[in-house]
Parts: structure tokens; sequence; C-alpha cells
């Protein structure tokens, strides 16, 4: 059986139907479920919750931002997921995006790459050392912490967003896993190549690096326009996936998106993103094409392909379910 995993990202769904979405990803064999973090509800709860309904899929962030939380307190809900979960959990780490984290947390955005190593540090020796941890780093300095309980594991798996050359290459420097997203087989390739590097220089064998990517799949009968809204949102809001657009191919239809959406007109934004686009950022219906495109992901580095339904409103739960079953591993 191919392995592949399941993303959600709120889309409307209560955390409960959220639980019930991963239960079914697992009666049905995916390896495993993550969780992301932006409007959604909080992820480590939702993960709590299905740790505790599930009993072999694996349970991830993707992602859990290095700016929102502290360090130490994303150390503190790592292990205690990992805990519930039995060691079934990965943490995926992230810098989300200065668009995010200044006008809706009231936070600095800042040194993304090294907030981003001094963060994998402290919490890799906070899960290890059991004792009070001082860490003086670059971006984040601590003193005299720990964690006041037993950890289930003390070196749980730790995967990073990345998306250009420099962090793909710090991400395979001191990562267990690289998470992409809005990623074609091409970006899919030099990614690989990238993460190659840095595992190299570190003594880790590429191979022991995981390349995970988000695969976008819109809501059964919505045609493209749920592909529309989000691929529109992504390339109005966020510089680094409209440059990862840009770089695919789309860069005069992308700056157009750009402008229709800073300009307050989401519709026209919407109807902006080229069908080309959407057809190579996200996985067709047709079940014979998604088996061509998965293979292509495959042969192009990447070990674990996630479903990311793109769902919302009202119905958001029972399409949800639906591409879960419709995209259940052969």
């Amino acid at each position: 059986m191919d392995r592949i995993g399941v993303a959600f990202a709120g889309g409307g769904m209560s955390p409960p139907e959220v639980v019930k979405c991963v239960q079914l990803a697992e009666e049905l064999g995916y390896e495993s479920a993550w969780v992301a973090e932006g409007h959604g509800g909080d992820q480590f709860s939702i993960l709590t919750a299905c740790a505790l309904a599930t009993e072999r899929i694996r349970l991830g962030t993707s992602i859990s931002s290095v700016y929102v939380r502290s360090a130490p307190t994303i150390a503190m809900a790592a292990a205690c997921v990992d805990y519930y979960s039995g060691g079934r959990f990965v943490l995926g780490l992230g810098s989300s995006h200065k668009v995010q984290v200044e006008p809706e947390h009231g936070l600095e955005f800042s040194g993304p790459i090294p907030r981003v190593r001094d963060t994998v540090a402290i919490v890799r020796r906070l899960l290890r050392d059991g004792s009070l941890v001082d860490y003086h780093g670059e971006a984040v300095s601590i003193r005299s912490f720990d964690l006041h309980f037993p950890v289930w594991r003390p070196q749980l798996p730790v995967y990073l967003a990345a998306v250009f050359p420099r962090m793909l290459e710090i991400a395979g420097e001191i990562s267990e896993g690289i998470l992409l997203t809005w990623c074609t087989p091409e970006h899919a390739r030099a990614a690989a190549h990238h993460v190659a590097v840095g595992a190299s220089r570190a003594g880790v064998r590429p191979d022991d690096v995981e390349l995970a990517t988000l695969l976008s799949v819109a809501a059964p009968g919505a045609g493209d326009g749920g592909m529309r809204r989000v691929a529109a949102a992504y390339a109005g809001r966020f510089p680094r996936y409209r440059r990862l657009m840009a770089e695919a191919g789309f860069s005069d239809a992308v700056e157009l998106v750009r402008r229709a959406w800073r300009q307050g007109d989401i519709a026209g934004a919407e109807r902006l993103v080229p069908d080309d686009l959407i057809a190579r950022m996200s996985l067709p219906s047709d079940p014979g094409a998604r088996q061509e495109r998965l293979a292509e992901y495959r042969d192009a580095g990447i070990s674990l392909p996630i479903i990311a339904p793109r769902v919302s409103g009202a119905d958001a739960f029972a399409s949800a379910q639906e591409i879960i079953r419709t995209n259940a591993p052969a």
C-alpha cells in the first residue's frame, strides 16, 4: 500500500469533525494526519483528541509557528501529544509569514531562519535532557527551564516547512523531514536536491530526511472554484508562495492576482488565477490522472504525499470525508 497522509486547516469544520475525519483516515489506511493552525482551532488540542480517538495513524502539526508560541511552550505541547498518542507525534515547525505574525498576532517578525534553528535546538534539548536547560542563541535565549514531567520519547521527529534553497538546505541539516506546499513535481525535484546538499553537509544520509508535500484537493462538485479561492489567497497575501508560483511559470498571472487582491477585488483575483496553475499545483479529480500525478511526485523525490482537502462552508465536513474516501491509499 502506498504511503499517503491527509492534512486539515479548519475550512469551516469544528474540532470534533476534524477528529472524525482523522478516525476515517485511519480506517482507510492513511499513514498520517496533519493539522494546521491559522484560524482553524488550537492544533495541539485537536491532535490530543485525535490521539485519544485513534490507535495507529501518525499525527503531526503542519505547521506550528515558531513565532506565536515560545520554544518551551512548543516543547511542552509536543511532549504531551506524543504521550497521549503513544509516540505517534511529528512536530512540524515553520516560520509562518510576516503578513500573519505581525498584524494577526501583534508580534515582530524578524530573523526567521535563526529563530527556526534556535527553536529546534531548544525543543530537542528540553525533550532530551530532562533537567534545567540554558540556551543562548542568535534569535532565542532561555534560562533555567525544564519540563517537570517525563516524556514519552526524548527524540521525537521534527519536520520543517521550507520553500527556497537556503531553508531547504538548513532543513536537510537539522530535521527529520521537510513539509512543502503549492509544490509542482519540478519544484519537488529541486527541493530534494537542496535537502540532500544540507543533509550531506551535516553528515546525514539524504534518504533519512523525508520529503512530504501537501497536495490541494478541491471539494467534490465544486469544480475549480474552491481551488481558485485558495490559490488567489496564497498569491494575493503571501510573497513566498507568490514567488513559488511565479517560478513555476505563472509570474505575469500572479502579479495580476496580487494587484487585484491588494485593491480589494477578491472575486477579480480569483478569476485571474490561471487554469494551468490550478492543474499543475493541485491534484486532478480524475482517479487515473490523480494516480499519474502522485507517481510524478514520488519520482521527483516525495516520499509522503499529503492530501489537503480545500473545503469550506456548511458542507465542509461532508466534503472532507468524501475527499478522504476518494483519495484513500491504493
